[in-house]
């Protein structure tokens, strides 16, 4: 099944406070709104987009956010959330037709104009856990898989809901996004699995060091 967009999300900026006194107010645009007709996705990622931090979010390698629409059916019964909608985990594209099983590492797809890669699995953060109140809710979409995965923009293009993300190459068939999320989080201690990841070109810079390190520190 050739996956399709079933809802494109932006978001900005804004500012959330604490009901508890010990607890911090924080910033983050994990908050996304669907845009109901085309929008330019760039290097940088979708036009109006933004991200409080730059460190862990946005850049060239994780230029958009892409989410499983079918994992929206098992959160909704799992947390008690059955008002739960599309852009709820802070994806940029909703999709139809694939999951972390059926996704690999360096997939290059072409999506309206644009031509995209992807490039890691998202790492969900404690954000998640303030926003849907949820205690333990980043741990436990790591310890599922469920986490998403990001893309880096080859070409820069107008895409728009509805579109197919029509494959044009798949150079590591063996590397799924869902064995990548196995081998982060210590589920497969697998050491060839491990070099084969923390060599592999496709992936971003940011994990193939962090798996480099843990191969020179024993895996």
């Amino acid at each position: 099944m050739t996956p399709v967009i079933l809802s494109i999300q932006v978001g900005k900026v804004r500012s959330f406070f604490a009901s508890n006194p010990k607890a911090q107010s924080w910033a983050s645009a994990i908050v996304k709104e669907a845009v109901s007709g085309p929008i330019r996705l760039g290097f940088e990622g979708l036009d109006g987009d933004e991200h409080a931090d730059s460190v862990h979010h946005g850049g060239c390698e994780r230029a958009a956010l892409v989410y499983a629409s079918s994992h929206y059916h098992s959160w909704r019964g799992e947390i008690g959330r059955p008002d739960l909608t599309y852009g709820a985990f802070g994806e940029n594209l909703t999709i139809a037709g694939a999951t972390e099983a059926e996704t690999c590492i360096g997939d290059i797809y072409r999506i309206g104009d644009a031509v995209v890669q992807v490039s890691q699995p998202r790492q969900p953060c404690w954000k998640l856990e303030r926003l849907h109140k949820v205690e333990g809710l980043a741990q436990l979409a790591a310890r599922k898989g469920r986490t998403g995965w990001y893309l880096r923009v080859l070409a820069e293009g107008v895409i728009e809901p509805g579109q197919r993300l029509a494959l044009l190459e798949r150079p590591y068939p063996d590397l799924t996004v869902a064995l990548a999320n196995a081998v982060m989080y210590k589920q497969n201690d697998d050491k060839g699995c491990l070099i084969r990841l923390a060599s592999c070109p496709a992936l971003s810079p940011d994990w193939r060091h962090r798996l480099s390190k843990r191969l020179k520190e024993g895996g």
